[in-house]
Formats: structure tokens, C-alpha cells, sequence
């Protein structure tokens, strides 16, 4: 897969190949975004282009200052790495800006669809662009002119409820990773780095990887998860701690993310992991002390593991 940077207008010294376009932010690359790349690439195929996608970046919403959208689903590095496992061809990441953000509708098609050599688009139904979201999908089919085909893709339904990022975000907000999981069509994720913490996890029976997430991710409700961990090339059962540790901390500060895996002891610090999270098993909650504090994650693994021996995930 190639990935090419663009900014708005675009460079003259770049050769585009003729390509079926997916359109989209596709924060998440939920259900409903597979559909519309998928259908991009289907039609690539029968049509003999190379199947291509653009995305944006940062989020439209946070370069015109509107809220919630400072933390994403799938930080780009993670998105472009979603797109490539779809088997995109080609990945056109636009730059986001203040001038990209005013140019209107039939500008957006002349000065940028047309010259990356677009012989076909595919959108969502809901897709806007253009100065203030003036375009729409069927602006697109209305101002083709027959130099381009296109597809409106509907909306997706899984389990009786929309496919969307705003409702993904909401199901994090509340712990609901496996409704979460549900619409993405895989568990929610996040990477990072193993840095040291307090160590204070080995002193009561429970050692953890204290994980410093290094994007943007949105990280959901505090509470104990069951998880799923990558570490060299390895997955390892266990269970997070997100919050700030109330037991201990007499200040709120910022979230950490404490992974105690099942069965492990190797030393990992400095290591790049992924963890997935399967469930939600409880709030973060204070304790009165350490005792309490251990025979409620005594009760936390022992949970955690039934379940991942009684279901699939």
C-alpha cells in the first residue's frame, strides 16, 4: 500500500494513477467504513483501477474548533494500518487546513478529484465537503458529468442499531468496549509504550505493565477490563486498570493504563504494545486499604478468566 501526503492545491510533480476513490475521515474504520472502502475496491477491480482511498488529517472538526474531537478512534498511524489490512491499493492522506476547509464543492471535484485521475467515487450517504459542509454525496452524482462514476453507500445496521464513530465513542464513554466491538468488527485498541510506574502491583501479588499511550486515542470509561496484550509478536490474556488509582493518589491526575497479564513475568519495559479490550468488568473504585484493594482483583482475575474461557473474543 502506498500512502501519499497531500495539501491543498495539490502538487503538480506527482503522477496519479487512475483510481476508484473511497472518501471519508473514517475515524474508527468501523462496519459501515469497510462497506464504502470495500465497494472502492470491488470496483477497482471490475474496472481495472487501483483502488484508493482519502482521508483527512487532523479531524475537520478539530482545525474549526469544534468539541470532542481531540482524541480519536484510530490515531492515523493506526487508520492507515486498518486501510492496509482492507488491501487498499493506495492511501491519499489531505491535509486538513483553514484554505482546504473554504473551497467549495465544485472546486474540491476540479482541483482535486479530477487531477488525482478519479475514474470513480464512493462515499457514505451522510458524506459532506466543501466550505461549511455545503457538498453533499449527491452533489457529487449531480456534478459529475459523466467524468466520473460514483456509489452512495447506505447506512450500515449491526445488531439492529447504525453503524456509527459518534456512537463507538459514546459505547467507550460509558465501558461498553464490547458493544464498541460490535460495530468496529473488532476489539478496540490502543498501543503504547511499557514505561516504569510505581511498582507498587509487585508488592501485593499483582504485577502490572504501566502502558503510555504516545497517540491521540480516546480512551474510554476508568474502570477493570479483561484484555487481550501484543507483546513481541505474543497475545496475553489479562486485566486493566484505567484511572488514577484512588486508593492511592490523593490527587487526580491524568488516566494510567496498568495491564496485569495472566501467567507472565518477563520484563518488558521499553517494549511497543498493543492492548485490546475485550470487557468491562467493574468501575474504578476506591478501597479502605491494600487488603480489600487485593481480594477485589483476586475476584477481578478470577472473573476475567471465566469469561475468556466461556466465550470468544
Amino acid at each position: 500500500m502506498r500512502t501519499i501526503e497531500l495539501a491543498y492545491p495539490l502538487p503538480q510533480t506527482i503522477e496519479f494513477e487512475p483510481c476508484a476513490l473511497a472518501i471519508g475521515y473514517f475515524d474508527g474504520v468501523h462496519l459501515g467504513h469497510s462497506r464504502v472502502i470495500q465497494k472502492a475496491m470491488d470496483v477497482a477491480h471490475q474496472k481495472e483501477l487501483k483502488s484508493a482511498v482519502m482521508t483527512f488529517d487532523p479531524h475537520p472538526r478539530e482545525v474549526l474548533g469544534r468539541s470532542g474531537y481531540t482524541r480519536y478512534l484510530t490515531p492515523l498511524d493506526e487508520k492507515l494500518e486498518q486501510f492496509e489490512k482492507l488491501g487498499v491499493d493506495i492511501v491519499y492522506v489531505m491535509k486538513f487546513d483553514i484554505p482546504f476547509s473554504s473551497i467549495y464543492p465544485e472546486e474540491f471535484i476540479n482541483e482535486c478529484l479530477l487531477p488525482l485521475q478519479c475514474r470513480h467515487v464512493v462515499v457514505g450517504f451522510d458524506y459532506t465537503f466543501g466550505y461549511r459542509g455545503t457538498g453533499t454525496a449527491q452533489t457529487l452524482q449531480e456534478m459529475s458529468a459523466g467524468r466520473y462514476g460514483i456509489d452512495i453507500v447506505g447506512p450500515v445496521n449491526r445488531l439492529g442499531e447504525k453503524v456509527s464513530s459518534t456512537i463507538i465513542r459514546e459505547y467507550l464513554h460509558n465501558g461498553d468496549v464490547e458493544q464498541a466491538r460490535h460495530l468496529l468488527g473488532r476489539p478496540y485498541k490502543v498501543k503504547g509504550v511499557v514505561v516504569h510506574g510505581d511498582k507498587r502491583g509487585r508488592t501485593i501479588g499483582f504485577p502490572t505493565a504501566n502502558v503510555a499511550v504516545d497517540k491521540p486515542y480516546l480512551i474510554g470509561k476508568n474502570g477493570v477490563y479483561g484484555v487481550r496484550m501484543h507483546v513481541g509478536g505474543k497475545a496475553y490474556y489479562g486485566v486493566m486498570n484505567i484511572g488514577i488509582k484512588p486508593t492511592f493518589e490523593l490527587e487526580k491526575k491524568e488516566k494510567s493504563l496498568e495491564v496485569h497479564m495472566f501467567d507472565f513475568h518477563d520484563t518488558i519495559y521499553g517494549e511497543r504494545v498493543e492492548v485490546e479490550l475485550l470487557f468491562m468488568l467493574r468501575d474504578e473504585q476506591k478501597f479502605a486499604g491494600v487488603e480489600p484493594l487485593i481480594a477485589q482483583i483476586k475476584k477481578d482475575v478470577a472473573e476475567a478468566k471465566e469469561k475468556l474461557a466461556t466465550q470468544r473474543y
